[in-house]
């Protein structure tokens, strides 16, 4: 059962089954990827596009293809040598299923009884379904109300629409009831497919849905482990600021928002933050600080949708349902880890003692009880962090408070402006070698690239401010939408107002200040259709292409980060390429297939997408990762870091090296004696052509392809450390007597853009990027050349035995594996950071010192060894991807 080097989410709907999957296999084999990561594939509601609503865990979904479907995608996916890795659902499951009409016909003396976490009083179930004076009518053996329907008689009593049901249930959404996998009947009941695919080896891995909602998580994950032999397994957990996955979850990390909202914070300018919190409280009127927003937004929806909950948690703790609203509002993660029966861990214990301190007195019994009380009291607690977390915060504040609303987002902080390099650098030391990492999901408030062009007003708060007033002053509408309605019209651009006007309806209700789900406002919301409409008819698209050149730098050093960091890297649907998607549904529609560029950003970013990938599967899993430095005046611009390979010195410690500065010559390596070409897949279809004569054609024009260098080195991989490590066991790279760090991939990013002044009207381009063409990246000129390179660059000579710079790499590697002589790096990397600010003057004379050895940038086909100026590696691209061309 292979780990993935890499992973491509694909949606599945009733469009878009397995058949359609396995159509583009070779697309998705060309890519670079290794797994293909599929959402629910167990049977579901008919007409669901997402699939979290299982009605039926003993089959493979019929719209999508069945069981025959499954293993036909599945063989012609291996033969592609793809593997797959599937999204599970053991959390919850829609409420039209067989096993609970049983329940609701027999009641507890159900054989399904235990299947579902019931609250049964007097015997009955509350389902909470009516919503007008219409009376439910007896068909036969069934009791009918609108769509509804139940066995009549039955062990369940109807109530209002608005009431909490008598279950636990999935966040507030009473048509997904709460599953009973603690129970061993109920887990394997549940899992039967799952683990006859894995068993079969269909399926590699395992995304597990929702595990804060789980009665006992860690138990859960050891019984799948132990089940499924040990199979790549990460779990959507949410983690907030500091926090981390407990070491003792049988699971090889999450799926990833926490590296989102790390590598998002690279691209923010800190400097930013007063300013746009100004000109955001003064439009909004909220308050400048996001807490007290946070904490009445939890306090609100407790109020609005958790009074069952809320009720149920104080008849377990015998304690006043006021003081359970205060504790859950002042909890600040989705789950403490206490365990039933054993000590609360001391972080555990903190967390909810820090929280109460911030509740009035009553609480201090409440506390007691969910961190020593009954296993109804610990468990009932754990369960109901994590919906009032989403709903509250996901679903509330983020709507309420958003002054740069790119960090407004999954497990983000939008009061958190920014991500220091050595923040970044130490948590990357940190990771667990097989844990996800992402950049857009099914589930992001908003996709990476809308993303990027909103980190670019961090650096423009003046600029930005001045333009939203414009626009202000010829259309408006609701002062708490508004200035959130710019920010998204301006990054999701171009967009229609039908799209426009689904994402603020969406906005207002989730936000609850005007309207909500709950209560709707018909001439609130046609005012707003109006407002959205007359918006999109504003040359919104003038502003956008000013700051596209910025976000595009942003795009590609985010994507460049992301794939070439610590874990397995996941492309969601469609984002090899552009996507200006906005919270679902907008990010779920259909993509087409193959993703053809369009524009210089598209074809730049499936340039960089293809290429990291298929460095990642030469490069194999968890190569150990090494910070390196930059120097020079715009070094606070550069983050870098290295990849490398386990190898075993002579005296058994785990040391690497890259002898930084022993080398000083440059080579741009780009005329016919760049040596390129060989090795390349004939048969890929994603390949840069090389010019007659001139070097290679690198990413220009409409038809140029996907790249340079690819498969020259595909015997270089090596597979990762073997991590069969028992539950609770260390997840670093192994560093044992006799193993050590061969530093063979050095991985970097560098921020910046290429010297020289800017040009272009009003554009801001930097000359080192030259002419950006929809066609591509560079203008040509009949050599072949870029005729965009920076003059006096120096790419293809020589670099001075004096340049600034050099490359500290006595680091640590691998979550604190010390590092020193003997290390070969097979990989650099190289993207802006902050570039607006570099536009105008460039790199200056700040310089990167590369580990002994040649390197061929894979995105233009140059050759350097040494110290090299930034303003030459990034002279075609904001970013740069070199690989080792030596060994």
């Amino acid at each position: 059962m292979s780990r993935p080097v890499s992973t491509y989410r694909l949606q599945l709907t009733p469009d878009f089954g397995f058949a359609q999957v396995a159509e583009i296999a070779g697309y998705l084999r060309d890519l670079g990827v290794s797994h293909v990561y599929l959402s629910p594939i167990l049977q579901a509601t008919p007409e669901s596009r997402h699939g979290y609503d299982v009605t039926d865990h003993s089959r493979i979904r019929e719209e999508f293809g069945g069981a025959t479907g499954f293993r036909e995608m599945a063989q012609q996916l291996a033969a592609h040598d793809l593997g797959i890795v599937v999204d599970i659902v053991p959390n919850h499951m829609n409420t039209v299923n067989a096993q609970f009409w049983s329940v609701l016909k027999d009641g507890p003396a159900s054989p399904y009884a235990k299947w579902f976490d019931i609250d049964w009083r007097d015997g009955k179930v509350a389902l909470p379904v009516l919503g007008d004076d219409t009376e439910p009518v007896v068909d036969g053996d069934v009791l009918r109300y609108h769509e509804h329907a139940y066995p009549h008689p039955g062990h369940y009593r109807l109530v209002d629409w608005r009431e909490g049901p008598g279950y636990r249930r999935f966040f507030d959404v009473s048509s997904l009831i709460g599953l009973r996998v603690e129970d061993p009947s109920v887990f394997f009941a549940t899992h039967e497919v799952i683990f006859w695919l894995l068993d079969e080896g269909l399926v590699d891995g395992l995304r597990v849905d929702h595990p804060d909602g789980l009665a006992d998580p860690r138990g859960y994950l050891q019984r799948l482990r132990e089940r499924t032999g040990g199979a790549w397994t990460v779990v959507e957990k949410i983690l907030i600021g500091s926090e981390r996955l407990p070491r003792d979850w049988a699971c090889d990390g999450t799926s990833g928002y926490e590296v989102l909202n790390r590598v998002n914070g690279l691209f923010v300018d800190p400097a930013g933050k007063e300013p746009l919190i100004r000109l955001s409280s003064d439009m909004t009127g909220q308050p400048a600080e996001y807490r007290p927003v946070m904490e009445q937004s939890k306090a609100d929806v407790l109020d609005l949708f958790f009074g069952a909950e809320i009720d149920r948690l104080a008849r377990a703790t015998s304690c006043d349902p006021v003081a359970v609203r205060e504790l859950l509002a002042a909890m600040p993660v989705y789950r403490a880890y206490v365990v039933p029966g054993e000590p609360p861990p001391p972080e555990s214990a903190e967390i909810v003692e820090l929280a109460a301190e911030s509740c009035s007195p009553a609480v201090r019994p409440l506390v007691r009880e969910v961190l020593h009380g009954s296993p109804e009291a610990v468990v009932r607690f754990q369960q109901s962090c994590g919906p009032v977390m989403a709903k509250g915060v996901e679903d509330t504040a983020l709507y309420r408070w958003f002054p740069l609303a790119c960090l407004n987002e999954v497990g983000g902080e939008p009061d958190a402006f920014g991500t220091s390099v050595a923040d970044f650098h130490a948590f990357c030391q940190e990771m667990p070698p097989y844990s996800m990492t992402t950049l857009s999901t099914h589930d992001t408030k908003r996709s990476e690239d809308v993303r990027a062009r909103l980190s670019v007003l961090s650096e423009i708060p003046g600029e930005w401010a001045a333009q939203v007033e414009e626009w202000s002053a010829q259309v408006s509408f609701d002062p708490h939408l508004d200035y959130l309605a710019w920010q998204n019209l301006m990054a999701a651009w171009p967009i229609s107002a039908e799209r426009f006007t689904d994402y603020l309806l969406k906005a207002a209700r989730e936000a609850k200040t005007a309207i909500s789900w709950v209560h709707p406002d018909p001439s609130y919301e046609r005012r707003l259709r109006s407002f959205a409409e007359a918006a999109v008819r504003l040359p919104i698209g003038g502003f956008t292409e000013r700051i596209d050149p910025y976000a595009m730098s942003n795009s590609l050093g985010a994507k460049l980060v992301q794939l070439m960091m610590p874990g397995v890297p996941d492309v969601y649907q469609g984002n090899e390429t552009t996507d200006f998607s906005l919270v679902d549904p907008d990010n779920r529609r259909p993509v087409t297939y193959p993703c053809k560029p369009e524009t210089s950003w598209d074809s730049a970013k499936l340039l960089v997408t293809t290429q990291a990938l298929r460095l990642r599967r030469r490069l194999g899993g968890a190569a150990p990762y090494l910070p390196l430095q930059a120097e020079g005046e715009r070094a606070d611009h550069v983050i870098a870091f290295a990849r490398t390979d386990p190898v075993a010195p002579s005296d058994g410690r785990a040391v690497a090296s890259a002898d930084a500065g022993a080398a000083e010559g440059a080579e741009g390596g780009r005329g016919e004696d760049s040596d390129l070409g060989a090795g390349r897949g004939a048969d890929s279809g994603l390949e840069s052509r090389h010019g007659e004569g001139s070097g290679l054609e690198s990413g220009r024009g409409a038809d140029s392809g996907l790249g340079t260098g690819h498969a020259a080195h595909s015997g270089l991989g090596t597979s990762g450390p073997r991590d069969d490590r028992d539950v609770g066991a260390d997840t670093r790279p192994e560093t044992s007597s006799g193993t050590a760090i061969r530093a063979d991939a050095v991985v970097g990013t560098v921020a910046g853009w290429g010297a020289g002044p800017s040009t272009g009207p009003g554009m801001g381009i930097p000359a080192g990027w030259g002419e950006v063409t929809s066609a591509g990246w560079g203008g040509e000129d009949p050599a072949g050349s870029s005729a965009g390179m920076s003059a006096g660059s120096g790419v293809g000579t020589p670099t001075s035995a004096g340049a600034e710079g050099s490359v500290d790499v006595d680091a640590e590697v691998g979550g604190g594996v010390e590092v020193g002589a003997g290390v070969r790096a097979r990989a650099v990397v190289v993207a802006t950071r902050l570039p607006v600010r570099l536009a105008a003057t460039g790199w200056g004379a700040t310089t990167l010192t590369l580990p002994p050895g040649t390197w061929r940038d894979l995105l233009t086909g140059g050759l350097y060894t040494g110290r090299i100026p930034l303003g030459h590696l990034l002279g075609q691209y904001p970013v740069s991807l070199l690989e080792r061309h030596d060994l």
